[in-house]
Order: structure tokens, then sequence, then C-alpha cells
């Protein structure tokens, strides 16, 4: 089994923590994580691929072990860390690349493709919206008002998933039997999260969510355009980003392909072996 390095490269000043696995001459595929996780998510997904592919999983500024200077220096955006993951990747000389992403890696992953289409070879995504199908409106209806009008209205709602219950319920909601998820996942996040100034980072990128909609009719121009090859697999209990942000990418990627799984939104944690076997069939019919 390969091992796994923990890494650290300075970008923009910054330093991005990421995990890095596999030959580096072998296919390359960048996992993005979501909130309010980090690159720990995929901590058993890494050894399964990387005996036949480089991989490389970053935690994005403000989450895991990456720095999370205080929102007042810097101005958290999803332009602004998909600039550090493109830097990153840059560093790392990487000009060709597969994407797994996931939630809040989703909004990331469309903008390295948006802007250099040509790096990315396939793209997997699980539970990572990409259309206005699939959100889920008893959970974003709060954080839509949040963004359109911040203040003391507003953001106790928004506030409140940053809490113990709300990151478990992230876990174990839809998940046949929650039993088999960890408590050791949202300890994890909830550790992170509640770090000082941490939540004013949240808070930020909350705001900013609502500037990632206007991206997808460029997506789905790049889906069409480009016939990138495309797995949707996804837990189809999922409240958060339902099963038709899955099967929408039908509508635009040639051959598509689509798994909805008995499962919620962090798959990995309760299906690992079933994702696992999706991806690397998929990987190796468009990868060779």
């Amino acid at each position: 089994m390969s091992s796994v390095r923990h890494r650290t490269a300075t970008v923009d000043g910054h330093e991005i923590y990421y995990r890095e696995a596999g030959p580096a001459d072998a296919p390359v595929i960048v996992l993005l994580h979501g909130y309010p996780t980090s690159s720990f998510m995929f901590r058993e997904l890494i050894p399964l691929l990387a005996d036949n592919y480089h991989v490389i999983a970053p935690d994005h500024l403000g989450f895991g072990h990456s720095d999370a200077p205080p929102a007042t220096e810097f101005d958290y955006t999803f332009d602004a860390l998909a600039e550090l993951t493109s830097g990153l990747l840059d560093q790392l000389g990487l000009d060709r690349y597969a994407l797994y992403v996931q939630d809040y890696g989703a909004p990331i992953g469309w903008r390295l493709a948006l802007k250099n289409p040509e790096r990315i070879s396939a793209i997997v995504t699980q539970n990572g919206n990409g259309y206005e199908d699939g959100f889920v409106d008893s959970f974003w209806a709060g954080l839509w008002a949040y963004g359109a009008n911040p203040g003391p209205d507003t953001e106790p709602a928004v506030r409140a998933a940053m809490s113990l219950e709300a990151i478990r319920w992230q876990y174990v909601h839809g998940v046949p039997d929650p039993s088999v998820v960890s408590p050791d996942t949202w300890e994890h996040d909830v550790a992170l999260v509640s770090r000082e100034g941490n939540d004013e980072i949240q808070l930020a990128l909350f705001r900013d969510y609502q500037n990632n909609r206007p991206l997808y009719p460029l997506l789905h121009e790049y889906l069409r355009t480009s016939e990138v090859p495309v797995l949707a697999v996804w837990g189809r209990n999922d409240e958060i980003f339902g099963p038709a942000g899955a099967r929408a990418f039908a509508c635009d990627a040639k051959n598509a392909e689509v798994h909805l799984i008995n499962g919620g939104h962090f798959l990995l944690e309760s299906h690992l072996d079933v994702v696992a076997g999706y991806l690397r069939g998929f990987l190796g019919r468009v990868l060779g």
C-alpha cells in the first residue's frame, strides 16, 4: 500500500496543507473537500486510489491544517479559495488532472475547470452541486436569506450550522445505519470550526455561496463543449444537495454516469467501498 505524505506549500504567502500519495508519474486526481471538514474526509479513500493514481488532497484556507488568517485579514470567497488551489497545483507542476469534488469542493473545482479547461481529464462529483436542481429548500432557505441580507435577523440560522448538533446531522442523516459513521468525524470538524475567529471565516463563505450560482450556465456550457467524462456518485438521502442535483449532470455531460446510493451527504463514511468501486471503474475507463 502506498504511503500517504503530509505536506505543506506556501501559496501567495499562505501555508496550504495537502495529502499526497501514489506514483509521481501516474494520472493525477485532485480531491476537493466540503464544509465543514478537510482532506481528513479522504483519509480512507486515498489509499484505495494510490496504487494507480497520483492523489493530491488539499485543505482549503481556513480549514483543516492549512493557514486560517482572520476574516479581517483575508477576503474569504470561493474565487479566492479557487485561486489558492490553482496556485498550489501550479507549484506542484500538475497540468492535467481529474477532479473529485464534494460540497464546497464543487464550486472551487468548477472555477478550476472554467479557468483551465484543457487541464481537466475527468470530473467526479460526490454530492457536489452544479445546478439549481438539487438545492433542498429546507436547508438552503436560511442561507439564501443571509446572503441576500446579512445581519442580526438572518445570521442566527446560519450560525446554527456550526453547532455540534448540525455538523453531526450532516454525517448521519440519511445513513441507513448511523452506527457505521465514526463520531471522530464530526468531533474533528467541530474542533476546527470552533477555533477562535473561524466562525467569521465560515460566515464569510456562507455569504459568498450565492455567488456560485451564476457560474452554473458557464459550467453547463463547458460540460457540453468539452465532453469531459463525468461521474456523479451521490448519497440519495442527502437533504442538502438532493438527488436531482446528481441527475442534472446528465443534461449536459455526454454519457454522464449517475449512481444514487442509499446514503447521505458524507457518503465516504458509510459507503467507502461502493464509492471507491465506481470511482476506480470510471477512472480506469476514461483515463486508461
